[in-house]
């Protein structure tokens, strides 16, 4: 009758006769509002969440409504070393041993002038993907930022001037077990910045544009300079990680690439 609780049935859960497991089924693209706080930065963001588990064979399907109580329950605050207490609450709501979620959004970061000081924000994103299974725990987090490479080649040839262009530079780390976030995203973008022939800015004045094309100029670097440099900078700290770097070339009609993994 009209307002009487009536037992649905949960087909979801309803046996499956095929015996194929599937490797993930879940949810993508969910835009949800949540608090990045790694305990260094701490923002309020748009985050774009992932949620998938691994669904045995005897079982029909999952209960993608339970993927977004989940982060409406455990994820308006994202805190890369709490992803791991989130998985397990995955899991044990979702009834299996293999989870994953990942986030992706962007972050702001006050960056001043290199001569003027002159402060402006600049935004990099950042995606955090972590997973569960019987094996463990690992936690990927990458932070994308920009830098300018001027050509070593171009310089050497030219009477004057030399190309240049802007690097995209996305570098992951993976964390595992008891340190699942070696490198906090900050870190990773000064990583970033730290490399190729100069930072990328987002506000400049003369002052800092003259500074900036004349370091660049006395720093040339190829891609694959700055992909080796990187990865040397990772590798001295310890880190897993993968590094993948695209030039925006200026000059070619293609961009170029260069990929790191250790």
């Amino acid at each position: 009758m009209k307002g009487d609780h009536v037992l649905l049935p949960d087909v979801q859960d309803q046996p499956d006769a095929r015996g194929i497991e599937i490797d993930e089924v879940g949810i993508t693209g969910l835009r949800y509002p949540t608090r990045f706080d790694d305990g260094l930065m701490e923002q309020h963001v748009i985050a774009e969440f992932g949620l998938s588990v691994g669904l045995p064979a005897e079982r029909r399907g999952t209960h993608m409504s339970r993927m977004v109580e989940i982060v409406h329950d455990h994820l308006q605050t994202l805190d890369p070393r709490q992803l791991q207490t989130v998985l397990k609450a995955m899991a044990d709501r979702l009834d299996v041993e293999r989870a994953s979620v990942s986030a992706a959004f962007p972050v702001a970061t006050l960056v001043p002038a290199p001569v003027t000081e002159a402060p402006a924000w600049q935004a990099s994103d950042v995606c955090l993907a972590a997973r569960l299974s019987p094996d463990g725990s690992e936690l990927r987090s990458t932070a994308v930022a920009e830098v300018t490479s001027l050509c070593p080649c171009s310089k050497a040839v030219s009477d004057y001037g030399a190309h240049n262009q802007r690097s995209v530079v996305a570098l992951t780390i993976t964390g595992e077990g008891d340190d699942p976030y070696p490198l906090p995203v900050s870190a990773a973008i000064d990583l970033i910045r730290g490399v190729g022939s100069s930072a990328v800015y987002p506000l400049i004045k003369r002052r800092d544009e003259r500074h900036l094309t004349m370091r660049a100029f006395d720093t040339p670097a190829f891609v694959e300079d700055i992909v080796r440099d990187l990865s040397i900078a990772c590798r001295q700290l310890g880190l897993r990680h993968a590094v993948e770097i695209k030039n925006i070339e200026s000059i070619h009609s293609h961009d170029v690439v260069a990929v790191i993994q250790w």
